[in-house]
């Protein structure tokens, strides 16, 4: 007899950007030759300066248990890093360090909603964020957003979605963002600020792309703006993407002491501490500086330029300059309502673009816009021009 699975289990629906990535892998497993533009990892190495430090790490065996919030050494190391790159002020005892930023962000939304308490999150969202909600019995509240007004959300949208809302608990809000590119500037942070102040809502604010920004714009921190939204706000963010150490998983949470208490409590029952060699090497990864992190983001600028720039080459599509990040979501909506091949949604142009152009990008509505389609460019440029050329052929091939 078999046992039944939970509901909430069942609800989860797979990460369309991994299985994106799954089918690219099985079709190069096949001798195809496939260009992924659909993983959100950087396809640079990690620093020297960080490995070495990690084998260092070894050598002295300190391969043990830590403390489930994290050493010392290390959240002291991330408050120094959060005063000056954020100007935020907090104790390290109010950090809790994580195996990822996922997992920061699902250890917070666990402290503090209850069933049926509502979270609110701008679309387009990242794939995870709404499985991460429905995860812990909430209900995600999509705030729609639009490329004329650079896919942000206004604070007068989010007091008219607060005022119809039975349970509000948070706002999760990404910038720079994924899929977007997005970035709010300091005027649009604290009106949003101001807003869940007055619903006295929490703010989980994702910067985990704070320093992949571009054309001169400035990363800011909604915590830093002023005293009483640091006091309901959650700074999430980690070294994955900067530093180049997706495979490394360390992630942080930052905020109000009682939330960040009651998360390193359930952390403690679950995974336990982070990997130990990790938690050293990232020590070094925040505390000096080789200026690989500047030559990366410098080639990311480079590569965002000509991909943005060639798609708004093609013939009826039109996309956006993301401002942060690595990706960019060109709008293919004439090609899905303009074809000759039965295509009919994004995921199915993907499948097509895929299966015969040998290209994976992600479909927008794994985003919740189904208009789009998402490109990384963390890919080099010779991948880039390729990829692009094969796109454009198969976009004109469909009609």
């Amino acid at each position: 007899m078999a046992i039944k699975i939970s509901n909430r289990a069942r609800a989860i629906k797979p990460s369309a950007t991994l299985s994106m990535a799954t089918k690219a892998r099985e079709m190069r497993g096949r001798g195809i030759d496939v260009i992924n533009f659909g993983v959100g990892e950087p396809d640079f190495n990690t620093p020297e300066y960080i490995k070495e430090s990690a084998k260092k790490a070894i050598d002295e065996n300190f391969t043990h248990y830590t403390a489930a919030a994290g050493i010392l050494e290390l959240r002291q190391t991330i408050a120094e890093k959060l005063e000056k790159d954020n100007n935020l002020k907090v104790d390290p005892q109010n950090i809790l360090v994580s195996p990822g930023a996922k997992a920061s962000i699902v250890n917070v939304l666990m402290a503090v909603c209850d069933p049926r308490d509502e979270v609110l999150i701008p679309s387009p969202f990242w794939v995870s964020y709404t499985a991460q909600v429905e995860m812990v019995d909430a209900r995600p509240i999509l705030l729609p957003t639009s490329e004329t007004n650079n896919f942000k959300i206004t604070a007068e949208q989010l007091d008219e979605a607060l005022k119809s809302l039975c349970n509000p608990k948070a706002l999760i809000l990404n910038s720079p963002g994924n899929p977007t590119g997005t970035v709010y500037n300091e005027s649009e942070l604290k009106e949003i600020g101001e807003v869940c102040l007055k619903h006295n809502i929490l703010i989980i604010s994702d910067e985990i792309y704070e320093k992949l920004i571009y054309d001169g714009e400035k990363h800011i921190s909604i915590a830093s703006l002023d005293e009483k939204i640091a006091e309901i706000t959650v700074v999430i963010n980690g070294v994955s993407k900067a530093y180049a150490m997706t495979g490394w998983r360390l992630g942080y949470a930052a905020g109000p002491a009682e939330i960040i208490k009651r998360a390193a409590r359930i952390q403690g029952h679950t995974t336990s501490c982070v990997n130990s060699i990790t938690q050293k090497a990232v020590v070094t990864a925040l505390s000096k500086d080789d200026g690989s992190v500047e030559k990366m983001r410098r080639e990311f600028e480079k590569r965002r330029n000509f991909l943005v720039n060639e798609l708004n080459q093609i013939n009826n599509i039109h996309c956006n300059m993301p401002k942060g990040a690595f990706y960019a979501m060109p709008n293919v909506s004439y090609y899905i309502r303009n074809n000759g091949k039965g295509i009919t949604n994004s995921i199915e142009l993907c499948e097509y673009l895929l299966e015969n152009y040998h290209i994976a990008v992600v479909p927008g509505a794994a985003f919740g816009v189904d208009d789009y389609v998402r490109f990384s460019y963390a890919n080099s440029l010779q991948n880039i021009k390729e990829g692009l050329a094969r796109f454009k052929k198969g976009l004109l091939e469909s009609i």
